[in-house]
C-alpha cells in the first residue's frame, strides 16, 4: 500500500544511518546512538536488534554487574570484523595488487600479479583479474566462497553506480561494462570506481579523512589523479566524469596527454611525462630497465645534472598550479598527496607548497593542512575494499527487509 512505503524508507533511512555511526565511533552504547543520530532510544534499540540478528554487529559489555550495581550491564556496540571478507583489487599498468579484508578493513591476505603494460582488452582484463584473485585466495587457503564481495580501484573514467567504464588507460576498448563482466565471471558482487576516488574513500573510512567532512587527495603515479570528499561524501561528477585533476588545462596548445589531449597538468607531472622528456635529454635512460627510468632520472636530478632538475623544477612548478587550482576552488580542510610516486620529493617538498600558497587567493590560511597520506603499502586495495564493504553491507542490510514495491 502506498502509505506504507514512508515507513519503510524512513527504517532503511535509519538502519543505515545507525549502521554507519556504529562504524564510525565504534565502540558505543546505544545511548550515545540514539543521541549522535537523533533517533528515539527505542528506534534505536529496535534497529541494533535487526543488525544482531543478521550478525553484523557485536555487543561488549563494559562493566559488570557487581553487589553495588543494579539493573542490566551497559554494553557498548561494534561491527562484527568476522561477519565477511572482502577482496580489494588495485589495477595499474604493470600489475594488479590484491588484498583482502575483514568487514572492518583489518588485513588478511596480499599478493600481486604482473601484467602486460599494453592497454588490453576487457576479455583479456577480466581473465586475468580472475585468475590473479583465485591465485592470491589459494595462496593463502582461501576460497572465493570465503569471501562476500570484490572493490576494484581502476584509473580512467568510471560511472560508479553502474560499474561502467568508459574509458581508462590499462583497456583497449571503451565504454566497457566492467563491473558486469566480472559479476558473472565470479559469482560475486562486484564494486567498481576510479582509483583515485577510491583513495579517498579508504582515507574517509579508515585513514586522515575520518575526522574531515571536506578533504581532496591527490595521487602521482603515471598520471595525476584526484578524490573529492564534500560532506563526508565521494564526489564524482555525472557518469564519473568528474574528479579529472590530471586532465585540467595549464598550458594551451601545451604538451600531448595520453587522453589525446593537450596541455593536461598530467602531461608534465605524471611519471609517462618525466620520462618522456627526460629519454630525449638523458642519454643514460634509453638502455635501463623501464622500472628503474624513473628512480634514475631522480637520481641524476639529485646529484646535479641540469637536465634532469629542469625537468623536475618544472614538474613541481606545474604540480603546485594544479594544487592552487584545486584550493581556490574547492576550500577543503586538508590536502592529502598520495600514490606511489608521492615519496619522491619534487612533488612533496616545501618549495612546492610554498608556491602553491602564493597562487592561493588564501594563501595565508593556516587551517589549509596538505599531509602525506597513508604510509600504508596496501592503501589502494583498502579504498577498494572499503568501497566493497560499503556494497556488501548495503546488500546485507537489505536483507529481510521487504520490497519498496
Amino acid at each position: 500500500m502506498k502509505h506504507e512505503k514512508p515507513v519503510l524508507d524512513a527504517r532503511k533511512a535509519g538502519t543505515r544511518l545507525v549502521f554507519s555511526t556504529i562504524r564510525q565511533h565504534a565502540p558505543l552504547p546505544r545511548i550515545d546512538i540514539a543521541e549522535i543520530t537523533g533517533l528515539s532510544a527505542a528506534t534505536v534499540t529496535s534497529i541494533t536488534a535487526d543488525l544482531l540478528v543478521k550478525n553484523l554487529i557485536r555487543e561488549t559489555p563494559v562493566d559488570a554487574p557487581g553487589p553495588t550495581k543494579r539493573g542490566r550491564p551497559r554494553v557498548n556496540l561494534s561491527i562484527r570484523s568476522e561477519a565477511h571478507l572482502v577482496a580489494g583489487i588495485k589495477l595499474e599498468d604493470r600489475l594488479a595488487r590484491l588484498s583482502v579484508f575483514d568487514f572492518t578493513g583489518n588485513h588478511i591476505a596480499s599478493s600481486s600479479s604482473p601484467r602486460d603494460p599494453n592497454a588490453r582488452s576487457a576479455p583479456d582484463t577480466v581473465a586475468f583479474l580472475v585468475q590473479a584473485l583465485q591465485d592470491m585466495l589459494a595462496s593463502h587457503d582461501l576460497t572465493p566462497a570465503d569471501i562476500s564481495g570484490v572493490g576494484l580501484a581502476i584509473p580512467g573514467v568510471v560511472d560508479a553506480p553502474l560499474g561502467h567504464v568508459p574509458w581508462s588507460p590499462t583497456l583497449s576498448d571503451r565504454d566497457v561494462p566492467l563491473q558486469d563482466l566480472l559479476c558473472a565471471a565470479l559469482g560475486k558482487p562486484v564494486f567498481v570506481d576510479n582509483d583515485a576516488n577510491l583513495l579517498a574513500f579508504g582515507e574517509l573510512r579508515f585513514g586522515q579523512g575520518r575526522q574531515a567532512q571536506n578533504f581532496i587527495v591527490v595521487t602521482v603515479e603515471q598520471g595525476v589523479g584526484m578524490g573529492i570528499v564534500i560532506n563526508g561524501q565521494v564526489y564524482r561528477g555525472r557518469h564519473g566524469f568528474g574528479s579529472e585533476l590530471g586532465h585540467t588545462k595549464i598550458q594551451l596548445d601545451g604538451a600531448l596527454c595520453r587522453c589525446g589531449q593537450r596541455g593536461c597538468l598530467e602531461a608534465y607531472v605524471g611519471d609517462f611525462a618525466l620520462l618522456r622528456e627526460a629519454r630525449t635529454t638523458i642519454d643514460s635512460l634509453a638502455s635501463a630497465p623501464p622500472d628503474q627510468q624513473l628512480k634514475i632520472l631522480l637520481d641524476q636530478a639529485r646529484s646535479g645534472n641540469p637536465q634532469a632538475q629542469a625537468i623536475i623544477a618544472r614538474a613541481g612548478r606545474m604540480f603546485a598550479m594544479g594544487l592552487a587550482n584545486v584550493v581556490n576552488i574547492f576550500a577543503p580542510e586538508m590536502i592529502i598527496l598520495s600514490g606511489h610516486e608521492i615519496q619522491y620529493e619534487y612533488i612533496f617538498n616545501d618549495a612546492m607548497i610554498a608556491e602553491m600558497k602564493t597562487l592561493v587567493v588564501q594563501g595565508d590560511n593556516p587551517q589549509l593542512k596538505v599531509q602525506r597520506g597513508q604510509s600504508d603499502s596496501r592503501k589502494w586495495e583498502r579504498g577498494a575494499a572499503a568501497y566493497a564493504i560499503d556494497g556488501v553491507a548495503e546488500i546485507a542490510l537489505n536483507a529481510g527487509l521487504p520490497n519498496d514495491a
